[in-house]
């Protein structure tokens, strides 16, 4: 029987939370194969049972050595081959920003790349984490066609590509997620390493569809948003995708992150459930 692949990516902003107020209910709905989580801030023996090993799937959790920081965390339906943590950079090893699962015919990575602020040691960081993980990048891309497998990063890139990708653009030039150079390393990330964004693979022209909502203001009820949570995939794979959804919550109240879930599907056989 002919299956596909479905990967959701979610910045769930603090699992503890979140799960409160509704991942779990989300998690049990979800048709998804893999469910890749960011800024889980939170330990697995911080978290009850029913979130760190829900029934049916098998969880990996790469917290954050700073405790209440970052943290990334990859569910599965199918048990992993192999588990990757970090990106062979020292100074994030242990930084809850990447995690990587080795499934049948592909390579799942979720990532929680840093936010920045510009003129802060923040920034600084977001800068040091680029320039170390697009040669990583380029690695893993060989490494999985070496293995006979694809590769699909998703996650919370924190960056958006074009003025299609954030509502207002013209006022955040200047501003960490928008800025040329952080811009033009993604372009990098497309040309050198050689993934494809999915979303922009099916849907070209936008604007949106945006991914993260500021909790100030009316930034939800006026679709006044970013869209920085996506789902990179190698070439092969990203030819196969046939759907890429973001799970935009109905109403202000029934979210239970100020990121919505991005779902794509692709059409390669995968065992599932």
């Amino acid at each position: 029987m002919h299956r596909v692949l479905t990967v959701s990516t979610v910045n769930v902003n603090g699992l503890r939370a979140a799960a409160k107020k509704g991942f779990v209910e989300w998690l049990a709905a979800t048709k998804a194969d893999v469910v890749a989580c960011q800024e889980v801030r939170a330990e697995a023996s911080q978290l009850p049972a029913s979130v760190v090993e829900p029934d049916g799937w098998f969880s990996v959790h790469a917290p954050s050595v700073v405790k209440g920081r970052n943290g990334v965390a990859v569910y599965s339906r199918v048990e992993p081959d192999e588990v990757r943590v970090g990106f062979g950079e020292p100074e994030f090893e242990d930084s809850g920003r990447y995690l990587e699962v080795h499934l049948p015919n592909v390579v799942v990575a979720s990532l929680y790349l840093p936010s920045g602020d510009v003129g802060t040691e923040r920034q600084d960081e977001k800068e040091r984490f680029m320039a170390a993980f697009l040669p990583y990048l380029v690695e893993l891309r060989a490494k999985a066609a070496a293995d006979g497998r694809e590769a699909v990063v998703v996650g919370d890139w924190n960056i958006a590509y074009d003025t299609v990708d954030l509502k207002n653009w013209r006022g955040n030039r200047k501003n960490s997620g928008f800025l040329p150079e952080e811009r033009a390393w993604l372009g990098r990330v497309y040309t050198e390493a050689g993934f494809t964004d999915v979303q922009r693979r099916l849907d070209p022209e936008g604007p949106g569809p945006y991914t993260w909502w500021s909790y100030r203001g009316q930034a939800f009820d006026n679709d006044s948003g970013w869209r920085i949570d996506c789902q990179l995939a190698t070439p092969g794979l990203a030819e196969k995708v046939v759907d890429v959804v973001v799970e935009r919550a109905a109403a202000y109240d029934q979210r239970w992150s100020d990121h919505a879930p991005v779902t794509a599907t692709y059409d390669i056989d995968f065992p599932g459930r």
